[in-house]
């Protein structure tokens, strides 16, 4: 028998998947790109996305707030004194999905006394789920096969494999970087990043560049549950709830870095 907490977040996974194939069906044909205010693009799938995912939440959890990317572009900011919430972004990566790179996800987290407790990146173009719920384990599903555990790995013996953003990368995280033995440097877009230092692809992703709260709220859900942790690049617990909801400079760390120091 699924507990609560497990139907719970199989019942997200499947409005991610909802949402994911929305934004297939407009990645696969011509669509228009606005600039928001920050001069961030936006298209037709982030906002159709936004809306399935909104309407599933309303569905399965009426009385807890969401905070949505899009909803707060337009202004719509709920209450979240309560400390409960749903953190969405309903198409993490858009440039990725602009470009058409596939590295574009769909992004859930339900936040609890601040802190991300469920997580939920579903990658459309790629037919993978990641999701966890607590800190007990993480799990990766690919389309047609069976859901598999996954962790960060311990340290190798070569050096670390650093993972960094495809679109946003700066001269501070190269300096960050140089910090480590590293082995390999890989580019990704999107939450992408978290999940490969939660499934052990990489070890370390340092972001020293502006973020959101929906951008990383899941992908810290899902690796804290794979025995990593995301902290401020002064060592300091990573909260949720802020204002404005933007993220300090951080970095997400998996069981190798951890290990490394």
């Amino acid at each position: 028998m699924l507990s609560d907490r497990e139907k719970l977040c199989r019942q997200i996974t499947e409005i991610a998947v909802e949402a994911g194939d929305k934004i297939l069906e407009i990645y696969n044909k011509d669509f228009d790109v606005t600039l928001k205010g920050d001069d961030s693009p936006l298209t037709e799938a982030d906002v159709a996305a936004e809306k399935v995912i909104l309407k599933g939440l309303a569905r399965i959890t009426p009385d807890i707030p969401v905070l949505a990317e899009e909803s707060v572009a337009a202004g719509r900011i709920p209450d979240l004194s309560g400390g409960t919430f749903w953190l969405v972004d309903p198409l993490d990566g858009t440039k990725e999905f602009v470009h058409k790179r596939g590295e574009f996800t769909v992004n859930i987290a339900l936040i609890e006394s601040n802190r991300p407790t469920m997580g939920v990146i579903h990658v459309p173009a790629k037919s993978m789920t990641y999701y966890a719920w607590d800190k007990g384990e993480a799990w990766l599903v690919v389309e047609g096969e069976e859901a598999r555990r996954i962790q960060t790995r311990d340290l190798p013996t070569n050096g670390l494999t650093v993972v960094a953003s495809r679109s946003h990368r700066t001269p501070e995280t190269d300096d960050y970087i140089s910090n480590f033995d590293v082995e390999d440097l890989i580019s990704a877009g999107s939450s992408l990043k978290l999940c490969l230092v939660a499934e052990g692809k990489a070890d370390l992703y340092p972001r020293l560049g502006r973020t959101m709260e929906w951008d990383i709220g899941a992908g810290q859900a899902i690796l804290e549950a794979a025995g990593g942790v995301v902290e401020t690049l002064e060592g300091a617990v990573l909260g949720y709830g802020k204002d404005g909801h933007d993220n300090p400079y951080f970095v997400a760390k998996g069981k190798a870095a951890l290990t490394s120091g």
